[in-house]
Order: structure tokens, then C-alpha cells, then sequence
């Protein structure tokens, strides 16, 4: 059987079929859907790139195909390069299971076995139900969160096929993560042509939307409707890339769920510089002077020093080349990618997010942090939205403001500068709901309502009646967005367009219905920190 990366001496009937179409047409492999738009879709699909095997129609009638190479193996010399074309195959190439996981960054992680992990990890699964090539059903492009530092496309939470049910072609990839795509050194920038390093995996997320373009009409999807959609920092990943202007045209809609810009308790995105300082310490911390040094590190030798490495997480930065300046001020200049825009938070966002919030086991350890952050003059402001007075009172505000900072905030920035200076339009949610499966709307709790994966959580009942149907009904404000660019219609409550800070936004929990925004005014305090548009909090 083939391993994901190497070539295939073993062939199925269709494959043979494919592999003798190429005999008689001597011109590349063929298969049944390059043979006319009105050719039924199988699991038998032919790329540029070789033939592929994919899994056949689930009892729902929706097709997958997993494990599929985007784009080269990072590895060798390839390690901390932008993504080069995958190279192609011959024979038929299986697309039955999930690629290799790419290396996660953190100690638990890091310190373990290898457990799928890889360098060799660029690799994009595909959902359609369309029954032919030609039926040009809109896309969906999942970019999964994790902090930039862990995940993976093959998270039961966002297996595809119940959303393609839905009459979409979904997408989710695999993207380097921590320092294997962030790592940022000056011999890099050198070895980039002079441009710049780190972001590489952002490039890796450009790199498989321009594959989507270039690919998926194959599996009976249209290259001119394609909405890039993701949560955390699959969601920041995309306030990001709006931002790029290497990124214009390929995408047509975005759905950011709990994220924007990657601000947080650190400050703003990082500068070049300041990411180059941070990769030259870590080259030091492993005895690793020269780049060639470097990329003779064992990954799994890399992964382990990373994850134990002191200071922010390798992340994006701000590298003058595809990210060319701080991301909301972009925005507020005008310079995004101007695109129809669905996006939103969860109601406790902080919670998950606790460890790294301010100290709070008494009421004057919060004062005294937030004084310290914030200012003696305003502090009274901060106390205002951010209440003191308990033990209790502070432990709830310090959760809540370490939530605003790294989710809330700068996703209702983000909505308010494209509606400032864009002009398509703009849907804002807040995720409430909560029910036995689902005791708080904390950060993460909404994706398997979108992806109506209701999959079981250790020591929680499971889902019952209404979060099935608020799955469905979330499934399809999603997808009728990626269809039209308005998440509106038949037998779903009106959600009205974002008119600003201060709108309505769609509730969507145990009643799904427009409100007024409610933290308005807590949102318009942190931006007020904002200098020429940059954030200018740090913990």
C-alpha cells in the first residue's frame, strides 16, 4: 500500500482504466471526469499531478478524498522555504486517509512520540457531493485553529461530510505550525532572495486556496466561489491574509469564527525584527549558528526545543513582504481584500484562555496587575467594565478580559473597519448557546455546530434535540453565505447585516434572533489603547 508521499506499483480496475486512457491519448492521465463537464463525479479523479483513489459515496452520497500533497514536502532544504509544487506521480495515488499530522508545538506535545507528527505534512482533504463534474457546487475552505502552534485537518470536529451534505464542497488543510513555519532569521531572509522570513505558514494556506482554484472544479466544485472559513487562529490566519495583497483573488468570501488579527496579551503582531531576534536566540538555544546547521536538526530534536523555548510563541509577524503592515490599520486605510464577511465570537471566550490572564486571587492582585498594564489613570475605566469588588468579581473579570484581548476585541475591530472602509457586507454572530452538551459557549464550542459534528465531550451528556437543531440551522447560515454571500434563507430567523459598532448581531444559542450588540462599549475602552491604530496593551 502506498505510503502518502511515494508511488504507487499496485492498481484498481478504475485505475487501469485511467492508465489506459493515457495509452490511447498519449497526451496525460485521463480519467471519466476530464471527458466532459457532464461526466459523473466517482472516486476516481484525475489531477495534473497524477491520478487519484478516493473513498467512495458514504450512505449520504457525499464522496472523500484525503491525504491529497498541495504542495512539496518541506523537508531538507525545503525547511523554512516557501511551499514549492507537489511533484507528481504515476500510477494511481490512494486518497482514502488523512496525511501526516504537521509537528505541534507545546511541552506535553512536543516532549511525546512522533504519533503521525511530520515535517512532510502539506496535505488537503476534499468532501463533495456533487454526482457531476460540472455541477460547480461552492466551496468551503477549512483553516483550523490551534494557536498557530497545534492541530490538525483530521479533527473529528470538522470532518466534512455532513456540511457537504448541505450542497457545498468542503476543503480542510494542513499548514506548518510553530517554529517549522514561523521561524524567522536573517540568514533566512538572505536565502529568500532578500525578501523575508517566518510566515511560512501563512504561504502554506495561500498555497492550498490556489491549489482549490486551480483544482477543484475537478471534484465538481466552482473555483469562482470559494469561501475561506476558520476558527481561532485558523480565523486570525484569515484576518491576515484579507490583509495580503499576494493573497487577492483567492478567495471570494471569508467566515472568521473567534478571531481577527492575532493580537493579544503580547501586543500586536510582531515585527520582523522582533521575530528575527526571537529565531536567532532559539538557533543559539539549539547550537545551531549557520542555516545549514539548522536544517540538519532532527525535526523531532526541533520540535522538542521549541516547545520548551521561553518567550511568545513562534507567530506570524508583520515581514514587509506578504504581510506588508500591522493588519488593522490596513484595514483602516482600505487596503484589505474587500469581501463579503460573516464572523463572531463566543459569549466566554475567555475561559480557555485563563492561565494567562492577569492575577486575580484577591481583588487588589487584579487592581495592582491591571494598573500596572493599563495605567493608574484609567484605571477607574477598567474597573468600570471589569469589576473588582469579590474574589470572585475579579477572577471572572481577569477570564473575561484576557478574552477580550486575544478573541473579542479584534474580531469586532475587524467587522467595524470593513464596514468603515469596505463595501461588501458584513454579519456578525455571538455564539450563547448552552445546554447540557454544551454547559458554557466557551472558545472552540461552536465549530461542531457548524460542522454539525456533535461529537461526544468527555463527561458531558450527549447532545440533545435542540443542539442538533441548532447545528442544522448554523450549517446552513454558513452555507447559504458561501453560496450567495448572505447567510439568509427560507425557514431561518432574518439576520440583518452589521450596520457598525453598536449593531445587531445574530444570537445564536437556545434562541437564535438578532440583538444589540452587547459589549460595545468595553470593545470601544480596549481600542481606545490603540496608537495610530496599533495596540499598545502588553501584560
Amino acid at each position: 500500500m502506498l505510503t502518502n508521499r511515494s508511488l504507487s506499483t499496485r492498481f484498481s480496475m478504475p485505475g487501469l482504466l485511467i492508465l489506459g486512457a493515457l495509452a490511447l491519448n498519449g497526451c496525460g492521465i485521463l480519467s471519466p471526469n476530464d471527458m466532459g463537464g457532464a461526466a459523473a463525479l466517482t472516486e476516481n479523479v484525475s489531477l495534473s499531478s497524477g491520478a487519484l483513489q478516493g473513498n467512495a459515496r458514504d450512505a449520504s452520497g457525499i464522496l472523500s478524498f484525503k491525504g491529497i500533497p498541495y504542495a512539496a514536502a518541506p523537508v531538507g532544504d525545503l525547511r523554512w522555504k516557501a511551499p514549492q509544487p507537489a511533484a507528481s506521480w504515476t500510477g494511481v495515488r490512494p486518497a482514502q486517509t488523512y496525511g501526516n499530522k504537521c509537528w505541534e508545538f507545546s511541552p506535553a506535545v512536543s516532549l511525546a512520540a512522533a504519533n503521525g507528527h511530520s515535517e512532510d505534512c502539506l496535505f488537503l482533504n476534499v468532501w463533495s457531493g456533487a454526482q457531476k463534474v460540472s455541477d460547480r457546487q461552492p466551496v468551503m475552505v477549512w483553516v483550523h485553529g490551534g494557536g498557530l502552534q497545534f492541530g490538525t485537518s483530521g479533527d473529528p470536529r470538522w470532518e466534512g461530510a455532513k456540511l457537504a451534505q448541505k450542497g457545498v464542497v468542503v476543503v480542510s488543510i494542513n499548514y506548518r505550525l510553530g517554529a517549522f513555519g514561523f521561524f524567522s532569521h536573517p540568514e533566512l531572509n538572505t536565502d529568500s532572495g532578500g525578501r523575508s522570513s517566518g510566515n511560512y505558514g501563512l504561504r502554506d494556506q495561500l498555497a492550498a486556496l490556489r491549489w482549490v482554484k486551480a483544482n477543484i472544479a475537478r471534484f465538481g466544485g466552482d473555483p469562482a466561489n470559494v469561501t475561506v472559513f476558520g476558527e481561532s487562529a485558523g480565523a486570525h490566519s484569515i484576518g491576515l491574509l484579507t490583509t495580503a495583497p499576494q493573497a487577492t483573488g483567492s478567495f471570494d468570501k471569508v467566515i472568521a469564527e473567534s478571531g481577527a488579527f492575532l493580537e493579544s496579551e503580547f501586543g500586536p503582531v510582531p515585527s520582523r525584527a522582533a521575530a528575527e531576534q526571537q529565531g536567532t536566540a532559539f538557533a543559539s538555544s539549539v547550537g545551531a549558528n549557520t542555516l545549514a546547521a539548522l536544517r540538519a536538526v532532527p525535526e523531532q530534536t526541533l520540535a522538542q526545543a521549541a516547545g520548551t523555548f521561553s518567550g511568545p510563541p513562534f507567530s506570524a509577524s508583520i515581514d514587509g513582504d506578504l504581510l506588508p503592515g500591522d493588519p488593522y490599520v490596513r484595514f483602516l486605510q482600505g487596503k484589505q481584500i474587500d469581501v463579503p464577511t460573516l464572523s463572531g465570537q463566543n459569549l466566554l471566550e475567555g475561559v480557555i484562555f485563563a492561565p494567562r490572564a492577569l492575577p486575580s486571587s484577591t481583588p487588589q492582585a487584579f487592581i495592582d496587575a491591571a494598573t500596572r498594564v493599563f495605567g493608574a489613570a484609567n484605571i477607574g475605566n477598567v474597573l468600570k467594565f471589569y469589576p473588582a469588588t469579590t474574589a470572585d468579581e475579579a477572577r471572572t473579570s481577569s477570564v473575561r478580559m484576557i478574552g477580550d484581548l486575544i478573541i473579542g476585541n479584534q474580531t469586532w475591530a475587524w467587522q467595524g473597519a470593513q464596514k468603515a472602509t469596505g463595501q461588501s457586507p458584513v454579519y456578525s454572530y455571538l455564539f450563547n448557546q448552552t445546554s447540557a452538551y454544551t454547559p458554557a459557549p466557551i472558545h472552540v464550542s461552536e465549530v461542531p455546530y457548524v460542522f454539525q459534528n456533535l461529537v461526544p465531550k468527555p463527561n458531558l451528556p450527549a447532545a440533545g434535540d435542540q443542539d442538533a437543531a441548532l447545528a442544522n440551522t448554523m450549517a446552513s447560515y454558513w452555507t447559504n453565505f458561501a453560496r450567495t454571500g448572505n447567510p439568509n434563507g427560507a425557514g431561518l430567523a432574518n439576520w440583518p447585516q452589521y450596520s457598525g459598532p453598536g449593531g445587531q448581531v445574530m444570537a445564536l444559542g437556545n434562541t437564535v434572533a438578532p440583538i444589540p450588540e452587547p459589549f460595545t462599549d468595553r470593545f470601544t475602552f480596549l481600542n481606545s489603547f490603540r496608537t495610530n491604530g496599533v495596540l499598545n496593551i502588553h501584560f
